[in-house]
């Protein structure tokens, strides 16, 4: 069984500054995320419901997150020299699992990820531009991700339903 839900807390209103707020809507959602695997099983968070997207899974959805993470925060946006599943040229790469990718296992990389991002960002201003794309802002990098992260928590929300009929936030 996958370990419980992690507390999460709304943004606060009256964030001290822009930086502030994206990176706490994007806890938010990272938060959402995985508690969305709270309570499931290896074989219930791997299930593929969709059969137009037969690799379509909780677990690959959690380990796209930490790939999108990873590229845009830790090496856009931090310049890191960090491993890039995208490398391959297989574009399901992330959501390809194998029998040692558990409920646990994929929120351990991504939550691993959380605070390679914080690192990579560290001492940065919202309108710093990235390591590697000067046209790209850490503004843009975190509102890009809060958008990503959101999008598909709302994936999750619906294989969530799917696994187990629990549906809300």
């Amino acid at each position: 069984m996958s370990s419980s839900e992690l507390p999460r807390e709304w943004p606060a209103t009256d964030a001290a500054d822009e930086l502030t707020l994206l990176t706490e809507f994007l806890t938010f959602l990272r938060i959402t995320a995985v508690n969305k695997l709270a309570g499931l099983d290896r074989e219930q968070a791997a299930a593929t419901p969709f059969p137009a997207s037969p690799v379509f899974s909780m677990l690959g959805l959690i380990r796209h997150l930490t790939s999108v993470e990873r590229y845009w925060l830790s090496w856009v946006g931090g310049g890191m020299d960090v491993p890039n599943r995208w490398e391959s040229p297989d574009r399901d790469i992330d959501f390809r699992l194998s029998e040692q990718d558990t409920p646990e296992s994929v929120v351990a990389e991504y939550r691993a990820q959380w605070a390679l991002s914080q690192q990579a960002l560290a001492g940065k201003k919202a309108g710093d531009k990235s390591s590697i794309d000067d046209d790209k802002t850490v503004r843009w990098l975190l509102t890009h991700l809060v958008q990503e992260t959101a999008r598909h928590v709302g994936h999750l929300d619906v294989l969530r339903e799917f696994a187990d009929g629990t549906t809300g936030e």
